[in-house]
């Protein structure tokens, strides 16, 4: 078992401010309700979710194909993570990931069914399957 922490610090309140901080030291930014709803200079938890989020299926799907011997040179994902704040409680209401992948010998059909393996597979989709909608949105062999 591995154990990975984050941590953040709140100051104030609503109208406060804080830090975001990963276990490793990487990743120490500041946070606030202006960097999370209006668009103010600093990160946000759903910024920090799609990060996460790309970062785990990129590494995942490299790991699959790697495993049954295909060629990867390069992937590149993005993890657009869309917030509802029309209801009482902002909600994660969808995930949309964009992939693209430099991969020799490979099909664009035999890629767009690894990708949809990892999406369903990175343990960062699993601990997400709670949003009501997630997607593969393009994948794509360059």
């Amino acid at each position: 078992m591995i154990n990975q922490r984050g941590k953040a610090v709140w100051n104030g309140d609503i109208k406060g401010s804080g830090e975001i901080s990963t276990q490793s030291g990487t990743v120490q930014a500041p946070y606030s309700v202006g960097a999370r709803f209006e668009g103010q200079k600093g990160t946000n938890p759903e910024e920090l979710i799609g990060a996460a989020h790309a970062g785990c299926y990129t590494m995942f799907l490299a790991s699959i194909l790697t495993k049954d011997g295909k060629q990867v040179q390069q992937i590149r994902t993005e993890s657009k993570v869309t917030l509802d704040t029309s209801g009482e409680v902002p909600k994660i209401v969808k995930i949309s990931l964009t992939t693209e992948g430099e991969v020799a010998g490979l099909s664009q059909d035999e890629f767009q069914q690894y990708a949809e393996k990892a999406k369903e597979n990175c343990p960062i989709s699993q601990v997400l399957k709670a949003v009501p909608e997630m997607e593969l949105a393009s994948a794509t062999l360059k």
